[in-house]
């Protein structure tokens, strides 16, 4: 069976682990716990939480990744009870006949989008609607497996924020995104980021958002890390900018690319931009040097920003 990241996973005694890594790593899915059930309710952790409580109860998934040097978790496959898969899950709910608002909105922007010709049989739905734990304020992620699809995509929402087809975000909405995200920069910066990408906007005032899953050859790839690192230089390449994880190809002496794993940073910059860069050096086999942001989830100390 195939997972890929952004896929969920649940497993016994109540917990839900979002997929991080396409593919396995010794047998074991590459992933980190996000709900919980307790006291009968299922509960979505933030990480220090997920890590605490596994530690506790289910130390068995705890892992260190030698493919990413990082540590997060991992399940083996036989352990899996639910394999939530974003494309047919969006396919469902599309069809569904709902009085949930939530699904209703999504049902409405994907119309939107497809009267804007995408077809949406690349695209899927992640976080809380693939795994029905959505609320009255949950937002829409949804997810693109083609990245000229996801270009396109952006292209729409631009076009349907000019028609008031649908509605940037107000300063509230961006701060509390902003709040969410614990940003390394001032956010008024943030926001300039964030207002260039259209990749979020609201629908009937309800967050949206679009990420990029391409497949990817890095995956192959095995980088040690050195150290915190920060560096400036001139973006020269921004083609896999908001691909996961995100890469921009830099002219720089010694460091040929920074890539991120966090959403904050993807798409942060454009060809021909200076970029600050802080994260964690790492360095593969055959010498090659990346900057990498977003070594754990919430990637403090670690960012992209255009030096303007």
């Amino acid at each position: 069976m195939h997972y890929r990241a952004k896929d969920f996973i649940k497993v016994r005694d109540g917990l839900l682990f979002a997929v991080v890594a396409d593919g396995l790593e010794h047998g074991r899915i590459l992933c980190f716990l996000r709900y919980a059930l307790q006291a009968g309710c299922w509960r979505k952790l933030a990480s220090d939480s997920a890590n605490g409580l596994l530690a506790y109860s289910h130390p068995e998934f705890l892992f260190h990744s030698a493919r990413l040097d990082a540590d997060l978790h991992a399940v083996a496959e036989h352990e899996v009870q639910q394999h939530f898969r974003p494309q047919t899950v969006l396919q469902d709910l599309l069809q569904a006949e709902s009085n949930d608002p939530a699904v209703r909105d999504l049902q409405g922007l994907c119309r939107l989008l497809q009267g804007n010709g995408l077809d949406l049989a690349g695209f899927g739905i992640t976080g809380s609607l693939l795994v029905g734990m959505q609320n009255r304020q949950s937002d829409i992620d949804l997810v693109c497996y083609h990245r000229e699809q996801f270009h396109r995509a952006r292209q729409v929402v631009q076009a349907a924020i000019a028609a008031n087809h649908c509605q940037d975000l107000s300063r509230e909405d961006w701060l509390a995104s902003y709040q969410r995200r614990a940003c390394d920069f001032g956010f008024d910066e943030y926001v300039w980021h964030e207002q260039r990408k259209y990749n979020k906007a609201m629908f009937n005032r309800r967050k949206f958002d679009l990420s990029l899953l391409n497949d990817a050859a890095e995956s192959a790839q095995v980088f040690r890390k050195i150290g915190p690192v920060k560096i400036r230089a001139k973006v020269i390449d921004d083609s896999l900018g908001f691909d996961y994880p995100g890469q921009l190809q830099l002219d720089h002496p010694e460091i040929g690319a920074v890539v991120s794993f966090t959403a904050t940073y993807l798409g942060q910059a454009k060809v021909g931009e200076m970029i600050e860069a802080a994260g964690l050096l790492e360095e593969d086999r055959s010498g090659r040097r990346r900057v990498v942001v977003g070594s754990n989830r919430e990637a403090l100390g670690e960012y992209i920003r255009v030096l303007r």
